[in-house]
């Protein structure tokens, strides 16, 4: 494993007219451990931040935030910032957590589950040579349970309250874990999710029946965009949230966002996903 620190590194000003040149040095934004996956056969990029007080040889077990698509030039700095300031003494809206970002490598690959042919993928308005790899869900869900949770725990005194957060493709593969592996996360935080893929599977009888039979507490925030730009998106997420109303053991939130398109969409929805699951109020219960 190879530990390095993720640096932010601040604008180095030069001097200009006999102006002296100002000291500058690295703003430290948290850190970025490189994994060896056994099951996926390659190294992933995860960056974690850790909240301001932390000591490694505290007692104190923190809720771990994990963000797919979690790579600094990805969702990771904006989604780690809500966390941040949100977590804040003189705001205090939420717990101090661990945020976990996990880097993409091929996400069209890793997010999606397996499928016997292509054939839907057209009919959803994309090709199908943009998926030259594609149905590694379920060994990214062995990947998540059995070697980077378990690393997380370890070494950054992380707790079993796990928040999930996917958006597109990435949202697909959340309520996939959702309905195969509900009891590896808390909170799932699904927005504007690809449920076209594997032609609605996810939304169909046998896969909605296990929405159903969720037995342990879990939260579920489904958020889309403005439905102008595509309203089979906010109709899979309403065709969701209505599945998830059924089970008394899921707390389920939908969440409208007119003003937001699928591009925009993921740090609003985050921001709003959080305040309703994500309060100090609820961690005290």
């Amino acid at each position: 494993m190879n530990i390095k620190t993720l640096l932010v590194t601040t604008v180095l000003l030069l001097g200009i007219s006999g102006i002296s040149q100002t000291k500058s040095k690295p703003l430290v934004l948290g850190t970025t451990d490189e994994l060896y996956s056994t099951v996926l056969s390659e190294n992933r990029i995860i960056n974690v931040v850790l909240p301001p007080d932390y000591s490694a040889n505290d007692t104190i077990k923190y809720p771990v935030v994990y963000i797919l698509d979690g790579g600094v030039e990805e969702d990771f700095v904006h989604l780690a910032g809500l966390v941040r300031f949100n977590s804040q003494p003189w705001i205090a809206r939420f717990p101090n957590s661990i945020i976990v970002g996990i880097e993409t490598i091929n996400r069209r690959k890793d997010m999606t589950f397996a499928v016997d042919n292509l054939d839907f993928v057209e009919k959803a308005g994309f090709k199908k040579d943009m998926f030259p790899e594609y149905g590694r869900a379920e060994a990214y869900t062995t990947f998540l349970s059995s070697e980077l949770i378990p690393y997380i725990e370890k070494n950054y005194n992380g707790s079993e309250t796990r928040t999930i957060i996917g958006e597109s493709l990435a949202g697909l593969y959340s309520t996939y874990v959702l309905e195969y592996h509900p009891q590896l996360f808390t909170n799932y935080i699904i927005i504007s999710p690809s449920l076209w893929w594997g032609d609605e599977k996810l939304l169909d009888k046998t896969h909605t029946a296990l929405l159903t039979k969720i037995k342990q507490p879990v939260n579920v925030y489904v958020g889309v965009p403005n439905k102008e730009e595509d309203v089979k998106m906010y109709e899979y997420g309403e065709q969701l949230y209505k599945t998830l109303q059924k089970n008394k053991n899921i707390k389920s939130y939908f969440d409208y966002l007119p003003n937001e398109l699928h591009s925009t969409v993921i740090h609003q929805a985050v921001n709003n996903a959080f305040q309703k699951i994500y309060t100090k109020t609820y961690f005290s219960k």
